[in-house]
């Protein structure tokens, strides 16, 4: 159900439901996977994870599925989102999504047949990476500070959006994940504040804890040369130290909308009023931020908005990785006086949803023996060196396989909602240094996280959304990098898998490995170990053990 307008905000976001899907799927090449997989009707893989509220609302893992797919009305920014056309597939094609018609587009590729005859005209402009940053008006400190990060080269959206962000206008940017979004937005940034310092001078909002901690590090490593001040304001940490951080007018504030929210409406406003003066609001995993619908963010980013300066005295940025209706449904508004059109920018998004050089694997499993063809996955002579996210859809299964894979031998650590905050950050702290070879994870880590180090993923449970699976294979294969994708395919997971085919333009094939035959590895090494270790890890659970075999402090004292 959409939410009620209240017509008393001067910032506003309204949804309204969109009728119209995507084409249907048009005829398939020959299907390589077979329904007739033996499976249980106690499959794990009919809910997802629900949601906890710890003070923001990063640790939703999405259950929205892609039927009636809703589109955002966002009246803010400089940005006016409503219902968006429908694309049209060739019926002998994988369905093409649908294409945004504004006045201002430049799309890698740009197809000819797509242009509009009528007023108002769509422009595509084909966008080349160029050669240096020097040569898309970067200042030389900016230049320096990212070649000692090795950043060198600009990419396709780097290239993109820079220069039309230095120039004042608003942007929305789309590219698949690993092409540097966040340098997109920071390195124009920060060349306007260290030529004008203020602060607060950007916030930058994002849905997740772990993503928020990434780019705020990332806008320290940049900035080092000008010493700028970000701060950090997120769920699980305290509330106090926060506010009086708000209070010192930091330079930049990465947050969740969630904790931002609770601030606006908490903390009093000497915290507050630094935001009344912002010169830049980003919106990053945008689509994530905008997804109406259980869980949705729409009314912590709509308080956000009540407080931050109206569309005409800031800049507006929204990046993306995968373009869904919400973000695709943007339109122009009337242009403030003064105020350049928003520029829009898709760079691959729709014919390579996933990095050229990631290889899309499945297995096709029975559901009842799931664990023991993970274990033999981790333990092939290809995969046992490799640094490997596995991904669940719920925090109960992402627990247990911590449990069973530990016990097993692995190297393995966990991260989702379950977790404390201060847990959630060590985690991922001994998966970045390679402490831990294995992350298993629900989707709160399939967003914008940068481990370079990622040679797998494996998807232990099939996500309900299409982008979803974009969003975690590209964990790995980033920035040029090789990387794999196993998805573990049981009898009701067939049509999700042909949904995201149809959604990425190309099929999964079947995993095969040389010398190595993943089901007799299974019914020779795994049906007795791992299922006892799995009945070992039900019992330390029950007991209220963590993985390492300590009693949690809270189970003491309740006996």
């Amino acid at each position: 159900m959409a939410p009620t307008e209240d017509k008393s905000k001067s910032h506003k976001i309204t949804t309204s439901v969109r009728s119209d899907k995507l084409d249907a799927e048009g005829p398939r090449k020959k299907r390589r996977l077979s329904p007739d997989v033996d499976a249980s009707p106690d499959s794990s893989n009919d809910d997802l994870e629900g949601t906890e509220n710890s003070g923001d609302l990063d640790d939703v893992e999405s259950d929205a599925s892609s039927d009636g797919a809703e589109a955002d009305e966002l009246e803010d920014g400089g940005v006016h989102l409503s219902q968006a056309t429908k694309g049209k597939a060739d019926e002998d094609k994988v369905p093409a999504r649908p294409i945004l018609s504004t006045s201002t587009i430049s799309r890698i590729k740009a197809k000819s047949s797509g242009l509009s005859k009528g007023p108002p005209a769509s422009v595509r402009v084909a966008v080349q990476e160029t050669s240096s940053f020097a040569s898309i008006n970067v200042d030389n400190w900016l230049v320096t500070s990212l070649a000692n990060m090795a950043i060198k080269h600009p990419t396709g959206i780097q290239s993109a959006c820079i220069p039309e962000i230095l120039k004042g206008r608003d942007c929305i940017g789309g590219s698949r994940t690993g092409s540097g979004k966040t340098v997109a937005f920071a390195v124009p940034i920060l060349q306007k504040w260290a030529k004008d310092p203020s602060g607060i001078f950007a916030v930058v909002l994002t849905p997740t804890r772990e993503l928020a901690l990434q780019i705020f590090e990332q806008f320290k490593a940049i900035s080092a040369p000008v010493g700028l001040k970000p701060i950090l304001v997120t769920g699980g940490a305290d509330m106090r130290e926060q506010a009086l951080a708000l209070s010192r007018r930091p330079h930049v504030v990465i947050a969740t909308p969630g904790r931002l929210a609770d601030h606006i409406q908490n903390s009093g406003e000497d915290t507050i009023k630094g935001l009344r003066r912002v010169r830049y609001v980003v919106f990053d995993e945008a689509d994530r931020l905008l997804e109406p619908g259980s869980g949705s963010m729409l009314p912590d980013i709509e308080t956000c908005l009540d407080v931050l300066p109206p569309s005409s005295q800031r800049q507006t940025l929204l990046f993306t990785a995968t373009v869904t209706p919400e973000v695709r449904a943007l339109k122009e508004r009337p242009v403030p006086a003064g105020k350049p059109p928003v520029f829009i920018t898709e760079i691959d998004t729709e014919n390579l949803a996933v990095p050229t050089t990631l290889t899309q694997t499945y297995q096709l499993v029975n559901v009842v023996h799931k664990e023991k063809y993970l274990h033999i996955l981790l333990s092939t002579p290809a995969n046992v060196a490799k640094s490997v996210v596995i991904f669940t859809n719920r925090t109960s299964t992402a627990n247990i396989i911590e449990y069973i894979l530990r016990l097993l031998g692995h190297r393995v650590t966990s991260l989702h909602s379950g977790l404390q905050h201060r847990d959630r950050i060590d985690n991922l702290a001994r998966f970045r240094a390679g402490a831990a070879r294995i992350l298993v994870a629900t989707d709160v880590a399939a967003r914008g996280l940068d481990i370079p180090s990622v040679g797998l993923v494996i998807n232990y449970d099939i996500p309900r959304d299409a982008d979803d699976y974009i969003h975690r294979v590209g964990r790995t294969a980033r920035a040029g990098r090789k990387g794999a994708s196993i998805s573990l395919v049981g009898q009701r997971d067939v049509e999700l898998v042909r949904s995201i085919e149809a959604r990425v333009g190309s099929l999964m094939e079947e995993y095969k490995e040389e010398g190595v035959s993943v089901e007799t590895r299974v019914v020779r090494d795994a049906m007795g170990v791992v299922s006892e270790k799995k009945r070992e890890a039900v019992l330390a659970i029950e007991e209220g053990r963590d993985v390492k075999g300590k009693r949690r402090r809270g189970e003491m004292r309740g006996r």
